[in-house]
């Protein structure tokens, strides 16, 4: 059987695509593989949609192998003026080409500064979007990027809400401007993991987000999300796939054990 997100004994490797059309990500995706990813995260907001058929969505799935895949249909990119029942749809799509991990964000169906809606009508939403993606076997991530810095509570608030909605993967993307900020956020993690109980994804943008994104697997978060290239739709803030599975296979980050 194919491998999923769920259920791992290490964090994954995941290599990011955005992509504008069939070609490049077909590249990416055939180069990625050669840097050591364990997995692959597919943007389809950055593609073209004359380019999103399903035999073309497949061919892109198709050099990705055997690797779970990680998709997002965000508001931004090509994806700008599409309702959120049109980007739900759009992730139902991609499970049926064989995505296995559908990012539904936390303010689907009712758009919030910090992507997690508290409108009850949005919420019974989402709940029944994840219900239908679960039903097609299908793994459900759900995001919230605040894009700002938040303080712990604030930040196991926002987990514990969209665990409670049916995810099986939280993510939450804050930022860090400080180094104590960048610590702070270090420390959310391993809160995360003694306190939420399922798997999660904590990340953060700003000046100082390089040790959360570099290490942040390490303490806790279940992958990595990486880019085999700096190209011009590239996250800047992705540490290259290959940098990152050197540190992973050579740097012993486990506790020491008595006896």
């Amino acid at each position: 059987m194919k491998p999923t997100f769920l259920n791992q004994n290490k964090p994954l490797i995941t290599c990011m695509i955005q992509a504008k059309n069939v070609s490049d990500a077909v590249h990416t995706a055939r180069a990625a593989a050669f840097d050591g990813c364990d997995a692959y995260g597919f943007q389809i907001e950055q593609l073209d949609p004359a380019q999103r058929s399903e035999d073309k969505i497949k061919s892109i799935f198709r050099q990705m192998g055997n690797k779970p895949i990680y998709v997002t249909s965000y508001r931004s990119g090509f994806n700008q003026g599409k309702t959120d029942d049109e980007l739900a749809e759009d992730l139902l799509f991609l499970r049926k080409c064989g995505a296995t991990l559908l990012d539904v964000m936390g303010d689907y169906f009712c758009p919030d500064p910090i992507q997690l809606t508290r409108n009850p009508t949005a919420i019974e939403k989402q709940k029944a979007l994840i219900e239908r993606i679960h039903e097609t076997g299908g793994e459900v991530l759900m995001s919230s990027h605040t894009l700002k810095f938040m303080s712990a509570d604030e930040v196991l608030d926002i987990a514990f809400a969209q665990k409670e909605r049916g995810a099986d993967i939280v993510k939450i993307v804050t930022a860090s401007g400080r180094e104590d900020e960048e610590l702070e956020n270090l420390r959310i993690i391993t809160l995360l993991k003694r306190e939420l109980g399922i798997p999660f994804l904590y990340l953060a943008g700003g000046s100082h987000c390089k040790f959360i994104r570099t290490i942040g697997a390490m303490m806790g978060s279940c992958m990595w999300l990486t880019v085999h290239d700096y190209d011009e739709l590239a996250t800047m803030s992705q540490p290259m796939c290959r940098a990152i599975r050197a540190i992973a296979d050579n740097f012993d980050w486990m506790p020491d054990r008595e006896g």
